[in-house]
């Protein structure tokens, strides 16, 4: 009697604790682990970008009429780690190009707005991007395939962002950043990726059509951060059938006064006859390069100046140039400069502006134009720019930009204007 009460407790107790009675069940046989998936691309991410944009431009006595050019980029992309190999991963972008409007975009394709319209150089089209392996041990990166290259300020290599497609490099590329303070990079292109479609007007000799050129060509970077005042920059690039390049810069920003920094450059390059010539035995290059630049912010008030020559050829040679530099980011955003007059060029500029947390960056800037050899005055221009994030939206940003080129004895007056959106999104 004793007995089945206290049984009859413990069962109540259990209960009320929210237990259960239940039947001994049997041992469970221990059983084998699945064998881990094997996973070809791990940790995805995703990015892109929408950047619509108008252009007009208008160009007095060359007969054609002013050009209106509504465009758009389109970029995705997708990235990821690779086949579970630690510091191996990969990525692949697609880039779409379309507009609508009055507008030669330098595509022979469109035969009847080449004659009547100035150029906007955004033709339609779409291309792979970027298509690269990276594979990083140490503090060393090795990427190779399909790639976006810009070194320092663009002035040589870049990717010239500002057209709706982008120029990339068919490369393999190393970099190093083992020793502290020390910056390493070793490439070698094999093709060039330009801006333009297959169907463009063939802007470069050695090219295969006006879209991409084959090449051999080596680009050698090396910088050391003394202190922050002061970076040194050595460089050479080597430009198969074009010129090398081989050049020094000293950069750095200064504390002068409080809230007051002066940020600086200091550079010199020479370019020669190039060391890989499959193309001609006539290519002669003999010519300097010099840009001296300093910029002061006083608490977001900007004010700068800068004297860059890129100089006339020697006995008669090439004057110097920069054939897969971001050339609109240099000489002047009317462009009236992509190619180095015959007799050299030297660009005085001044520039003003405001930068500030919430109110983006505004700026005016003035350039006088002449040559390096002789007495020839090109011109002057003003640029103005303003930019800031647009609230309310992650990732979207919004320009507007003006140029007014005033010709003198090169070229014709020139009037550029756009507005801009530019949304980035991604997962990453």
């Amino acid at each position: 009697m004793k007995k089945s009460l206290m049984l009859s407790v413990v069962a109540s107790g259990m209960l009320l604790a929210g237990g259960d009675i239940a039947p001994v069940q049997p041992a469970v046989q221990e059983t084998q682990a699945a064998p881990a998936q094997f996973l070809i691309f791990d940790n995805i991410y995703a990015k892109g970008e929408i950047r619509p944009r108008y252009e007009y431009v208008e160009a007095s006595d060359n007969g054609k009429d002013d050009a209106n050019a509504f465009t758009n980029r389109l970029t995705l992309g997708i990235g990821a780690d690779f086949l579970q190999v630690e510091g191996l991963s990969a990525y692949l972008e697609a880039t779409n190009v379309v507009g609508d409007g009055d507008y030669w975009s330098l595509s022979n394709d469109d035969i009847v707005n080449k004659s009547l319209y100035q150029v906007v150089a955004d033709p339609d089209q779409t291309r792979v991007t970027q298509a690269y392996v990276d594979y990083a041990f140490g503090k060393t990166l090795i990427r190779a395939g399909r790639q976006g290259v810009n070194l320092d300020n663009q002035r040589f290599i870049g990717t010239v962002n500002w057209r709706q497609m982008p120029q990339t490099y068919d490369a393999i590329a190393v970099i190093n950043n083992s020793v502290e303070n020390l910056n390493l990079l070793a490439a070698y292109v094999w093709g060039v990726n330009r801006i333009f479609d297959e169907d463009s007007v063939k802007m470069l000799p050695w090219s295969d059509d006006g879209a991409y050129f084959d090449t051999g060509s080596v680009l050698l970077h090396a910088s050391y951060k003394f202190m922050p005042a002061l970076t040194v920059t050595g460089y050479g690039y080597l430009l198969e059938d074009i010129h090398d390049t081989w050049g020094i810069a000293a950069t750095g920003k200064v504390g002068v006064a409080e809230n007051t920094t002066l940020s600086y450059r200091l550079e010199y390059a020479v370019q020669t006859d190039p060391s890989f010539d499959d193309y001609t035995s006539n290519a002669t290059a003999d010519a300097d390069y010099y840009n001296i630049q300093a910029t002061l912010n006083m608490s977001g008030i900007l004010a700068g100046a800068q004297y860059e020559v890129l100089g006339a050829g020697d006995d008669g040679n090439a004057p110097f140039s920069t054939p897969l530099a971001t050339l609109h980011a240099h000489n002047g955003w009317a462009d009236m400069f992509l190619g180095t007059p015959e007799d050299g060029l030297v660009d005085v500029n001044v520039m003003l502006g405001y930068k500030a947390k919430g109110f983006g960056v505004a700026k005016v800037i003035y350039h006088d134009y002449s040559s390096d050899r002789g007495d020839t005055d090109y011109g002057t221009e003003i640029d103005v720019l303003y930019k800031n994030k647009i609230p309310g939206v992650k990732g979207l940003s919004g320009l507007i930009k003006a140029a007014w080129y005033s010709a003198d004895d090169y070229k014709v007056d020139t009037t550029k204007f756009w507005v801009m959106l530019d949304y980035k999104f991604g997962t990453k």
